[in-house]
């Protein structure tokens, strides 16, 4: 389970929005729990979509030097990457094949669907220890779900 405040639910609706009709990427920073199963996410770090302009509405990446940007801002505040978050604009916050693919099992993500520019559903996914599937985890706002 994740924790979040309502600042960061609405950084990441505000992000999708920004972002429609192309899918918006971040990160998720904070710090994690007993184990690598709970955190409480404290920020998120909005990165830009590194894929071609075609591409954006659809599919999101990383780009690995601003991974590593993150990752350093994170460790000298103390934070923890906890995961990553992403957009499905006009489409449900399921995670595809795609992000099941370029998905790591000890992250959290987070998928926004934007409908018509409006975001709607948030979502947390865990990547199963085999990869084959994404295992639904609630996101916890204040002890009530979202």
């Amino acid at each position: 389970m994740i924790t979040f405040s309502a600042k960061v639910k609405s950084a990441i609706r505000l992000e999708g929005e920004r972002a429609y009709p192309d899918e918006c990427c971040g990160v998720l920073l904070g710090r994690f729990g007993e184990d690598e199963n709970c955190g409480e996410a404290m920020e998120i770090f909005p990165v830009s979509n590194g894929r071609e302009a075609e591409e954006q509405y659809h599919r999101f990446v990383i780009q690995p030097d601003d991974f590593m940007k993150v990752e350093m801002e994170a460790r000298g505040r103390g934070l923890d990457v906890l995961g990553f978050y992403h957009s499905h604009p006009d489409h449900p916050a399921l995670p595809s094949d795609y992000d099941r693919e370029h998905a790591l099992p000890f992250y959290f993500y987070v998928i926004l669907t934007v409908e018509k520019g409006q975001a709607r559903t948030l979502t947390g996914w865990k990547l199963a220890a085999d990869r084959a599937r994404f295992i639904q985890k609630p996101l916890n706002e204040g002890g009530d779900m979202l």
